[in-house]
């Protein structure tokens, strides 16, 4: 029979399914907080509900040993949240306890009670929003879009791609081989999916819903118990998510234990090396430093382990039809959360001879100053500027701006401290902007700088940019890579830039579309390809591995008797 929760939300799986098929434009949940959308209360309920976290204990009703939390708002604002501690042993065995019937239901039912979790997510988006503002720094807008509808669209994109693999696979098969003048074999075969165990996620601190439920689901979808290891910065929003988890799962007479929360305190590498490297932990999905996902790669070799690691974003300018379009979109693609995307670009590539244009040829120092002049004047208002910078998520980051000024480089725009009209204790940061060489200053602008810093780098020329992006993409890693042309053979140079990178390729933004932004069920984010992410948010490859097929069979009578031979 189809579980309730499946016939419910049918049409909202078919529908991902056929947007993610036709890679079009859809999305199940509103971007925009509007009461139209959520409701005439939802806003204030949602705002009530976050502030009444602050300074208490988050109550989760799952094994645990003690209490954990040190968040710190980047806006200045006191936390102060516990939540349950735990032992890596009792978090282990209460999920393998929980996934033995969770394991043995139906796709249908793993689909169906997924997508709940989804639905009621959304009705969570602006309580969601907040606690992702309050622990990551961003904007209240890009929380909501981005911490909520968006990072559910991504959800149920994987839940979809789950259904998806898992349908393929039939309950039963008749299997029928002639045999000339002999009675044929004959065989009734059944195949049973088996997950594949406990799912560790691994959060981290600037998108942890939109990184960590493509992660979540696909594994809950596909029948495995998840263990859902927040980022100690930003716990808060997955707290929640795992709480409304647990709650349809119990209403769905299930072990609510099949969700779990491991919430840690900073300085956390050894628990979370010993959860990681269990014998129980089959599955992980990392979203983080190069050297923790390396780590994980390297070691935990009993899980297969799907990551998203840094990388080096890059734009090739080679030529232009709208000089003063191209500047406003990388700079706000620069501002943009002040940088602090996987997505964002770093390297931007100009030859040292000009740019060409409609009205002749822009010199390098033109087009460097057009983006550092339209960066400037994106972040003049501090009251305006705030809603796109957000604030910077940890001390790090503001560190790292220091450090790359003193590499004594000419300053195309300095970083300025803003201060927040609603927030003054917020850590406000705006882009850095540098010039470098690409013959000279490799070593800079091949590491990754996390944050509002970025190069304008002189090259020979695009037969100098075009290749080195590539490379660079390739032996680095990078999730996207912009380019702007008016020449064909230059925009097909740029499509094998993107092949030899494998990453992602934009060209010529100059409207409301953004290099670093990824719009589900039409973008893959990431491509597995180089060393910026092992998986593709989302494609198939990121399902299948979550469960196997055992099959068993016997011998049954022949349907078919036209190859018997007659007396």
């Amino acid at each position: 029979m189809t579980h309730p929760l499946f016939a419910k939300h049918q049409s909202t799986l078919e529908q991902a399914l056929q947007t993610a098929q036709q890679r079009g434009y859809w999305s199940a949940y509103p971007e925009m907080p509007s009461p139209r959308a959520y409701g005439e209360t939802a806003a204030a309920d949602g705002e009530a509900a976050f502030k009444a976290h602050l300074g208490k204990t988050f109550s989760l009703d799952q094994p645990g040993v003690g209490q954990v939390g040190q968040e710190a708002s980047p806006y200045g604002i006191a936390l102060d949240i516990q939540y349950p501690g735990f032992t890596p042993e009792t978090l282990l065995a209460a999920a393998n306890q929980a996934r033995k019937a969770w394991s043995h239901a139906s796709p249908d039912t793993w689909a169906g009670v997924s997508l709940e979790i989804l639905a009621r997510l959304n009705a969570h988006s602006f309580e969601i929003a907040h606690s992702v503002m309050h622990t990551t720094g961003q904007a209240f807008m890009m929380a909501f879009q981005a911490g909520g509808p968006h990072a559910q669209d991504r959800g149920l994109e994987a839940v979809a791609y789950a259904w998806n693999e898992l349908r393929r696979i039939p309950a039963t098969a008749y299997w029928e081989k002639p045999q000339g003048k002999n009675p044929p074999l004959a065989m009734e075969k059944r195949y049973t999916i088996v997950p594949r165990g406990i799912a560790l996620v691994l959060g981290c601190c600037t998108f942890p819903t939109w990184n960590g439920y493509p992660g979540l689901f696909a594994s809950l979808a596909t029948g495995n118990a998840v263990i859902v290891k927040p980022h100690p910065g930003a716990i808060l929003p997955l707290a929640i998510t795992v709480k409304i988890a647990r709650e349809v799962l119990t209403e769905a007479g299930f072990d609510p234990n099949v969700v779990m929360l491991a919430a840690t305190n900073p300085n956390d590498g050894d628990i979370v090396q010993k959860l990681a490297l269990h014998p129980e932990v089959r599955l992980i999905d990392f979203t983080g430093s190069t050297a923790n996902g390396d780590w994980l790669e390297r070691n935990a070799h009993q899980a297969h382990v799907f990551t998203e690691k840094a990388g080096v974003n890059q734009i090739v300018i080679d030529s232009t039809d709208d000089l003063k379009g191209m500047a406003r979109n990388i700079a706000f693609s620069l501002a943009l959360y002040a940088s602090q995307m996987c997505t964002a670009p770093q390297n931007i590539y100009v030859p040292r001879s000009g740019v060409r244009t409609p009205e002749g040829t822009v010199s390098f120092d033109e087009v460097s100053q057009a983006i550092a002049t339209s960066l400037q004047k994106l972040c003049s208002d501090p009251v305006k500027a705030v809603e796109i910078l957000g604030a910077i998520q940890n001390e790090g980051i503001a560190a790292r701006i220091d450090e790359a000024r003193a590499l004594g480089k000419p300053v195309l725009l300095d970083s300025q401290t803003l201060v927040h009209p609603a927030y003054p204790d917020a850590r406000v940061r705006t882009p850095l902007l540098l010039q470098l060489d690409a013959n000279n200053d490799e070593a800079i602008f091949t590491r990754e700088w996390f944050g509002p810093i970025a190069f304008v780098i002189a090259t020979d020329g695009t037969q100098q940019s075009m290749p080195l992006a590539g490379r660079i993409a390739a032996a680095h890693g990078a999730l996207t890579l912009a380019a702007y042309t008016t020449d064909a053979q230059v925009a097909d140079a740029a499509h094998e830039a993107s092949v030899q990178g494998n990453v992602a390729l934009s060209l010529n933004l100059t409207g409301g579309v953004f290099v670093n932004q990824s719009a589900a069920f039409s973008d893959f984010h990431g491509t597995g390809g180089n060393p910026a992410a092992n998986a593709s948010l989302t494609d198939a490859a990121f399902v299948a591995n979550r469960f196997r097929v055992v099959q068993s069979r016997h011998h049954v009578p022949a349907r078919s008797t036209a190859d018997t031979p007659t007396a």
